[in-house]
């Protein structure tokens, strides 16, 4: 029998701490001889990243102890941030830890052994960091690409794929880093040596494009000292993204690119200077954003097959015939496949989650065609029935353009609330904004859920796996685009009855929190908004305020600075903070350097004796994304306190007050 009682004051097992313990996912899948290998997310010990492997009898350990963190900061949104091969001595790692950017080597098997470090430290700006290694024994050398700062401002910064001897010769010489590309383009991604190490490819792209709107493919022969060739542009563009490349057994080049529209994939003989061959030609995406350099969408099998991670608004992963052109998925309860995949013989190891179970590592054995989970395996910390029940939509916007959205009604086992009153719901603007939102479990949302709170996570124009029209929605328009479908998304749930047209708040963080923050100064849908780690000041952004990665992102996010002055103060949060008259919650890292705090203190600044009520949060030890268990904890129990406080709520627990001011 369930009980009645009203919206927002359900009794949840599902509290801020089991949430944050649950927070992020596992990543960064590779083989290492025959093992599968993965990081994972430690909440608890200052959100570093552990390294993991299973051994041949599936027991999983964590290869390096506290307070190794085994992440790059290339780009701040880092990358594939470690490689392994088989040695003599047993498995041998290469990995770039984060706090202070070094590449170390390790061998876990070798008696006595410790990470011994492979490359220098600089003292110049943010110093020299590596991203996207790969090991090569038999030239005693790991090629990945470094990032090296050469003054102070953030756009001070060269890149350029490098040799580092694993003798460790470079950790002290600098000279002994050997550059193999000419550092003619700003970005690149590590290069790919074929089977019979005559070539090499790799994918590189310019100011002020963004690698989703078009990247180059290039090719250069490999000489006999090991130095590469004059690079020659095999395929992209300015207008076509290519986003992954990998070698095939017999030597050809596979590659993702979006010519047609759709990220499909592509097959060339890098001798013969022709275009490539598609060899799945379907309106879905076989790739995605390359937000971090080293993510893949699919790799090679020795057969001549292809893994392959593929979907529109969503994901599965498959095995592609290149001479057929057919996909068989493999089987399972999975629906989204994260961007990692890796191969060794005939095993495919992923990354997978569903919208009943978070993400772990999965195995698909292409001889059998049965798939298992061999890592951070989906343990439910609750009872399920207290887990969010998802519905996809598709709602109408302005002009009629069609808005993805996942809407997760609020859900609890043994509680309904009354006829006669309608939920309050969030919307979540995801961040990017070139990305979108997986329909996959997230204790954040089943917080809310199961407390009698709706959300709904509004893929809006501009978001990824929907092809490149879609996301191109957002060219000159973002806060507009974003914020008017994310609207629309509100106001139909309200207008259909599924949602209370006074309860409505909005969320986001980054792209998400420059979304929320746009909304509360531009409409008066929402009665409260929560903004995390926003982009408030759009001409501060230009002007060193970000990191050099995005430091253009706005031309055509908005416009060419010179051509549209006007356009990014008009849509700048941070000059308009007169106009919010709803109540809201700030939440920022103190360690951001990519939205940095100076822009949340002067849109505070703004607000000062407006009688706005609100509460801002910095956090010590926090960059971009919070990563810390207490962190976590606090910046939900302060979310939750919001919406009680401006909702009505009567909560049951304890969730801390939080103090708004005026």
């Amino acid at each position: 029998m369930r009980q009645t009682q009203a919206y927002g004051s359900w009794p949840s097992p599902i509290d801020a701490a089991l949430a944050a313990a649950h927070d992020g996912s596992p990543a960064q899948v590779g083989f290492v001889g025959a093992e599968a290998w993965w990081t994972e997310p430690r909440p608890a010990e200052g959100g570093r990243r552990a390294l993991v492997r299973r051994s041949p009898d599936g027991v999983e350990e964590s290869v390096l102890p506290a307070p190794w963190n085994v992440r790059s900061r290339v780009m701040e949104y880092g990358g594939q941030a470690w490689a392994g091969a088989e040695g003599a001595a047993g498995p041998l790692v290469v990995f770039a830890n984060f706090s202070d950017q070094r590449l170390y080597a390790y061998e876990p098997e070798r008696p006595g052994d410790v990470p011994r470090p492979l490359t220098p430290v600089s003292d110049v700006g943010g110093g020299l960091r590596y991203v996207d290694p790969c090991v090569h024994l038999d030239r005693g050398e790991v090629w990945c690409v470094m990032e090296e700062f050469t003054g102070e401002a953030p756009t001070d910064v060269r890149r350029a794929a490098v040799a580092v001897p694993l003798d460790g010769s470079a950790a002290q010489d600098r000279a002994a880093l050997r550059e193999l590309t000419d550092g003619r383009h700003r970005f690149i991604t590590g290069p790919r040596l074929s089977p019979d190490g005559g070539r090499v490819a790799w994918i590189a792209w310019d100011h002020p494009r963004m690698p989703w709107d078009g990247t180059e493919l290039l090719v250069a022969d490999v000489r006999a000292d090991g130095t590469f060739g004059a690079p020659r542009a095999v395929a992209g563009g300015p207008r076509e993204s290519i986003a992954q490349v990998e070698w095939s057994v017999d030597g050809q080049l596979l590659y993702a690119g979006d010519q047609t529209g759709w990220w499909n994939l592509y097959r060339q003989d890098p001798a013969d200077g022709g275009r490539g061959t598609p060899l799945c030609t379907r309106d879905e995406e076989f790739a995605g954003p390359l937000w971090q350099v080293g993510a893949g969408w699919f790799a090679p099998l020795d057969s001549g097959l292809i893994a392959v991670v593929h979907g529109k608004g969503a994901s599965s992963l498959g095995v592609l015939d290149p001479e057929t052109g057919e996909v068989v998925d493999a089987a399972g309860p999975w629906t989204e496949f994260a961007s990692t995949v890796a191969v060794c013989g005939a095993r495919v190891a992923g990354v997978a989650a569903s919208p009943r179970s978070a993400y772990e590592v999965v195995e698909l054995d292409t001889s059998t065609g049965r798939a298992r989970v061999i890592g951070a395996a989906h343990d439910d910390p609750v009872d399920t029935a207290y887990y969010p029940e998802p519905r996809i939509r598709t709602f109408s916007g302005p002009a009629g353009r069609e808005i993805h959205a996942h809407i997760y009604p609020p859900h609890h086992p043994t509680r309904v609330a009354p006829d006669d009153e309608r939920p309050p719901y969030v919307v979540w603007a995801h961040g990017g904004p070139t990305g979108r939102s997986p329909l996959v479990l997230d204790l954040e949302i089943a917080y809310f859920t199961s407390r009698g709170i709706g959300v709904a996570e509004v893929n809006y124009g501009g978001s990824t796996g929907y092809g490149r029209a879609y996301r191109e929605r957002l060219r000159e328009q973002w806060g507009v685009v974003d914020v008017e479908d994310c609207a629309a998304v509100a106001l139909a749930l309200a207008d259909e009855g599924t949602a209370d047209r006074d309860r409505l708040a909005i969320r986001g963080g980054s792209a998400g929190g420059w979304t929320a923050a746009a909304s509360l100064t531009t409409t008066d849908v929402y009665a409260c908004g929560t903004i995390i780690y926003p982009v408030l000041d759009l001409t501060a952004w230009v002007d060193g305020g970000t990191h050099d990665f995005e430091s253009r992102y706005l031309d055509s996010l908005i416009g060419p600075f010179d051509e549209a002055r006007a356009r990014y103060v008009e849509r700048s949060p941070a000059e308009h903070a007169d106009r919010v008259t709803a109540p809201f919650l700030l939440l920022q890292g103190l360690d951001d350097v990519i939205c940095p705090p100076a822009q949340a203190e002067r849109f505070i600044a703004e607000l000062e004796g407006r009688g706005v009520p609100y509460a801002y949060i910095a956090f010590e030890g926090e960059g971009h994304g919070f990563r810390r268990a207490d962190t976590l904890i606090r910046a939900l129990e302060t979310e939750l306190s919001l919406y009680a406080q401006v909702f009505g709520l009567n909560l049951t627990g304890p969730v801390p007050t939080l103090e708004l001011v005026k």
